[in-house]
């Protein structure tokens, strides 16, 4: 199933950690419905702007799946609303890249995942239609925790 022209669901809720726990990660009616205004109005304005496959490296997430990998309780990934980007490899396009081009866009969140001053190790953008916050982020760790802070 396509979630739009260049995203399909398989990319979308793809999570090794279900198929090695047996955790189930479909997502309901409502979640499809998330995921397909996400990647219209944020993977496939990238998508066309780099002219480049986009790799997500964590889409959607159940429930089950989140609180088996200790993700936030309040994780957009889990309403279909969030994904992570990883260019790592892929070519010309760097995470920066991508980083930089979403600030552009009409967006909820935006986070520069850990990495350094120059790339981050992979972006994490989220969109919930009306009421976008255009939060901007940077997570750091700080000690065994992670902390957001502005960027």
């Amino acid at each position: 199933m396509k979630l739009s022209e260049h995203l399909t669901l398989a990319e979308m809720i793809r999570s090794e950690s279900a198929k090695r726990l047996g955790i189930s990660n479909q997502p309901t009616s409502e979640h499809l419905d998330n995921m397909k205004i996400l990647a219209e109005n944020i993977f496939e304005p990238i998508r066309r702007h780099f002219d480049s496959p986009i790799y997500v490296s964590s889409g959607y997430r159940s429930e089950a799946l989140n609180k088996a990998i200790k993700g936030s309780k309040t994780s957009q990934h889990c309403k279909g609303q969030a994904m992570d980007i990883d260019m790592d490899g892929s070519g010309y396009v760097s995470n920066r890249m991508v980083f930089e081009f979403i600030l552009g866009l009409d967006f909820d969140q935006v986070l520069w995942e850990f990495g350094d001053s120059l790339n981050p190790d992979w972006v994490h953008v989220s969109y919930v239609g009306a009421g976008n916050r255009k939060q901007v982020l940077k997570a750091i760790k700080s000690g065994k925790t992670t902390k957001y802070i502005p960027y």
